[in-house]
């Protein structure tokens, strides 16, 4: 994406600058998007796969011709069998539950405001496939998150290359800054001590 550019403060050519979009501070409001998209196709196929394969492995046990061999090998291919649909089968709950946590927390924040303005939806959605796809383990999907998130703007550096900031949130700040202030000092606070000397001189 090439170098972020300079803050305002350090350009030379201050005249030849595009500015820079101001997105709010407390996020977007709203409820989010409907998810563009459909349940991960590679995993629920595995799944199937594999249901599927315990249904025939079931079938070849009723069969009265197999030999106690035959029978403990089919067995074991149906345990197997199942056992992978089950765990993928999680696998699928786990990353809808994850994913439709995520996609709610990211549209609430100051970037979703860019991101609605330019139709980013099916993107942001492809992030969370990856990042979740990744939290559950998978590196390959941990790489394509964190090229999605440059490209999204989802850290400082990302923020900066797409010349968006969050505007300050100057209510908050100045809510902070009275909280931060001493409480005012009680009249015998307010007292000052004299030298009885300098007095009456």
């Amino acid at each position: 994406m090439g170098p972020p550019p300079k803050p305002a403060g350090e350009r030379r050519r201050r005249n030849a600058t595009v500015s820079m979009t101001r997105l709010p501070a407390g996020g977007r409001t709203g409820e989010p998007p409907r998810w563009p998209l459909r349940e991960d196709i590679v995993t629920a196929a595995k799944r199937d796969m594999a249901r599927r394969q315990a249904d025939e492995l079931e079938l070849q046990l009723l069969e009265p011709d197999l030999t106690g061999r035959q029978r403990s090998a089919a067995q074991r291919k149906l345990d197997a069998a199942e056992s992978t649909a089950t765990i993928l089968d999680k696998q699928l709950e786990a990353q809808a539950d994850l994913e439709a946590e995520l996609w709610t927390d990211l549209w609430a924040t100051p970037q979703a405001v860019a991101w609605e303005r330019l139709g980013w939806t099916r993107e942001v959605a492809q992030y969370v496939r990856w990042k979740v796809q990744a939290e559950l383990g998978d590196l390959d999907a941990s790489k394509e998150a964190r090229q999605l998130a440059d490209r999204l703007g989802l850290s400082p550096l990302a923020m900066l290359r797409l010349r968006w900031e969050v505007a300050s949130d100057e209510v908050a700040e100045q809510r902070q800054e009275r909280s931060g202030r001493s409480a005012p000092k009680t009249a015998r606070q307010r007292l000052k001590v004299v030298d009885p000397g300098a007095a009456s001189g």
